[in-house]
């Protein structure tokens, strides 16, 4: 990995990346889990928090403490836990199914269902997170704005998209921002544990894959340009959310 003497190889190791198809089939699994995370761990925790603060009038504490739990399991043991449940011979989920003759898949075999899988047990382990800072924005807004849409009959699907969103869009951006650069980064740890980026890479992720090189085929002028790539990836993509969404997004001292 590590050599005494060094060799200037100028954009070799880019070129052999760009050449690789390994790679832009790593780059599309990338994106999927960032679409996933997006929805699972942005939109629904949104959701989720509106309902609970404006919606349930009891236990509003009970479903915070319950929905934030998971954040304190680690991702390994939240992994190994999940691959109990999800066995497809003698899991829980595998039992139930086969009581309605529904054979469960062998998940972390089977490219595309993997990416799915991987995904939502790491939206499990960062739901919770989200769901408590978007709760904390939406319990800011004053309540007599809500009352005031609920005497005039808005239906509450409006109260969320046009005075919850609006008003709390600011959390919301950093909530989208996070999930995007850091979810990515807690996924390694359940690719990790259980596929290690198969089946034929279909589970891998740029970080996985960068990983890989270095410390697996100990090839670190392939990690290394891997590594500079997604760095700029997402400077591209975080340049390009600021600029065409920060517009949009409403502060208290405007």
């Amino acid at each position: 990995m590590i050599r005494p003497d060094k060799e200037f190889v100028g954009l070799k190791n880019y070129i052999d990346l760009f050449m690789n198809p390994v790679f832009y089939k790593v780059l599309k699994n990338t994106f999927l889990y960032i679409l996933i995370l997006a929805i699972v761990n942005c939109a629904i925790p949104y959701i989720f928090a509106f309902v609970c603060h404006f919606v349930f009038e009891r236990f509003k504490e009970f479903y915070k403490i319950a929905i934030f739990m998971p954040a304190f399991i680690s991702l390994v043991v939240g992994s190994m836990i999940f691959m109990w449940i999800l066995n497809p011979l003698s899991g829980p989920v595998a039992l139930l199914l086969r009581n309605f003759s529904i054979t469960l898949p062998v998940w972390n075999i089977t490219e595309g269902l993997a990416i799915v899988v991987i995904s939502l047990i790491t939206s499990w382990r960062v739901f919770g997170y989200n769901f408590i800072i978007l709760y904390a924005a939406v319990s800011g807004i004053a309540p007599d704005v809500i009352e005031a849409a609920k005497l005039d009959n808005v239906p509450l699907y409006k109260v969320f998209k046009d005075i919850v969103m609006p008003m709390s869009s600011a959390t919301g951006l950093y909530i989208f921002v996070i999930t995007t650069v850091m979810g990515l980064q807690y996924i390694y740890t359940p690719i990790s544990v259980l596929t290690k980026g198969g089946p034929n890479d279909g589970s891998s992720n740029l970080l996985y894959l960068s990983y890989h090189e270095a410390f697996v085929v100990f090839n670190s002028g392939n990690s290394a340009a891997i590594s500079m790539v997604t760095i700029i990836l997402f400077a591209i993509f975080i340049v390009i959310l600021f600029k065409f969404v920060e517009s949009r997004v409403h502060y208290e001292n405007e």
